[in-house]
């Protein structure tokens, strides 16, 4: 039998619907970790979820204005269209 996870030591992620044409996985990790670094990618913990011909990039809560941020200061064409609390959502 697993033991339980206490709330608060979940990892509550974020999902960020991204688009443009550069919005591919090698791009979105050059730009995460040319603006916030190394030491903010161990703490955004990025997981690219597979969606239908969409890019989705799942990060952690307290990291989504900092890889919002790197977004926009960027000089790709990588846009954050929306951004939800489960995958469901972004669908809507």
């Amino acid at each position: 039998m697993k033991p339980k996870i206490k709330a608060s030591e979940k990892i509550h992620r974020r999902y960020l619907l991204l688009s443009g044409k550069d919005a591919g996985k090698d791009k979105v990790e050059k730009v995460i970790l040319d603006y916030i670094g190394i030491l903010g990618w161990a703490k955004a913990k990025p997981i690219f979820v597979s969606g239908r011909g969409k890019t989705i990039l799942a990060v952690e809560r307290k990291s989504v204005n900092a890889v919002k941020g790197a977004f926009e200061l960027c000089k790709e064409d990588i846009k954050v269209g929306k951004v939800s609390g489960t995958l469901k959502g972004l669908g809507k």
